[in-house]
């Protein structure tokens, strides 16, 4: 796998807001492209139909291949275009939930950064809003065939991934939401500038049915990538069994745009 980012300065995700062109339904992104077509992680290998037998039978083996191909692709430093606030859909995001809206007590909510890193964190909700503020316009994508364009506003998870001063082996994260959804992500797609942490929606607190009072929010992941109600980050050098409550369920583990 080639060497992850370092924690360096990012660029910010504030740069003037270009005219999406790489995502209208004529032109798909390169990833979408190929993961299409079948020629990205395991699906490169073995095409797309044996995909689900072969990662039941030897996912483990295939997984550092994925990285790898995956990786290709991705460039963690380059920003994706955004939207002018003009072009925000409110009424166009559905709101999906894995088995119910759970009940937080934000005056008591501690969101823990803990794992492989020198300084573990819990940090209360007013700290985390004491944080700067990033704001973005992306297109949120769901696999089941729909996109909303929203408005989300956050703590980057870069910054309070710098917190918790990472170890050297650290590749992969996990996530924990309070209705007992796991997800796992790639380092480098974490320490993304535009993958945050967010609180607010549409220039508003965001609503509890949509996540609050954490959750994360990207545009370079596909929508069930982005857990909702986030109370853990956990960062490890190697991924357990279980990798993302969807992934377990045959769906693909990088899901990148």
């Amino acid at each position: 796998m080639p060497p992850l980012p370092p924690l360096l300065p990012l660029p910010t995700p504030h740069s003037p807001p270009m005219p999406p062109t790489d995502d209208t339904p004529d032109s798909l992104p390169r990833r979408s492209f190929l993961r299409i077509a079948g020629l990205t992680g395991a699906g490169w290998i073995v095409g797309t139909a044996g995909l689900t037998l072969v990662e039941s039978v030897a996912g483990k083996l295939f997984m550092p291949v994925n990285d790898r191909l995956d990786a290709l692709l991705l460039n963690p430093q380059k920003l994706v275009p955004e939207f002018p606030v003009s072009a925000i859909e409110p009424a166009a995001l559905i709101e999906n939930t894995f088995r119910f809206v759970p009940r937080i007590d934000r005056a008591a909510f501690r969101l823990t950064i803990d794992g492989e890193v020198n300084n573990p964190l819990s940090l209360d909700l007013n700290s985390l809003q004491q944080m700067p503020l990033t704001s973005m316009v992306i297109r949120h994508v769901c696999v089941e065939g729909w996109a909303a364009i929203v408005q989300w506003g956050g703590v980057r998870l870069h910054d309070l991934i710098q917190l918790a001063q990472p170890k050297a082996a650290v590749r992969y994260v996990y996530f924990q939401s309070a209705d007992g959804y796991y997800e796992s992500w790639d380092l480098a797609s974490v320490l993304h500038p535009q993958t945050l942490l967010a609180y607010q929606m549409n220039g508003a607190p965001l609503p509890a049915k949509n996540g609050a009072p954490l959750r994360l929010a990207s545009p370079i992941k596909l929508g069930y990538k982005q857990s909702k109600w986030v109370t853990g980050i956990t960062l490890v050098s190697d991924l357990s069994q279980q990798t993302g409550y969807w992934k377990d369920q045959g769906y693909e583990w990088f899901a990148g745009l």
